[in-house]
């Protein structure tokens, strides 16, 4: 099997998790487009035909699905830990 079949099986698994899974899942999303790589690591709290939105720490991230290569559920943040002062 070579690199670029890997890469459609990834893809196409990819996709199938992010229609599936639930609004309000926990995720990351790898994309690749123009702009080079980048992730989405967040709560899954839209998607349309066309692209899904995460809501990540940063604020709401959009997603083209043409560029999505992987994509997992992931476990909920660990527990945030109180500041030493």
């Amino acid at each position: 099997m070579g690199t670029d079949e890997q890469a459609g099986i990834a893809r196409a698994l990819a996709l199938g998790l992010l229609r599936d899974a639930e609004l309000g899942e926990r995720v990351v999303v790898r994309a690749h487009d123009a702009g080079g790589a980048r992730d989405a690591l967040g709560d899954l709290v839209a998607r349309t035909a066309d692209s899904v939105t995460v809501d990540t720490r940063r604020g709401l991230v959009e997603v083209a699905l043409q560029d999505v290569v992987a994509a997992k559920r992931v476990p909920p943040p660990p527990p945030r830990r109180p500041r030493l002062r």
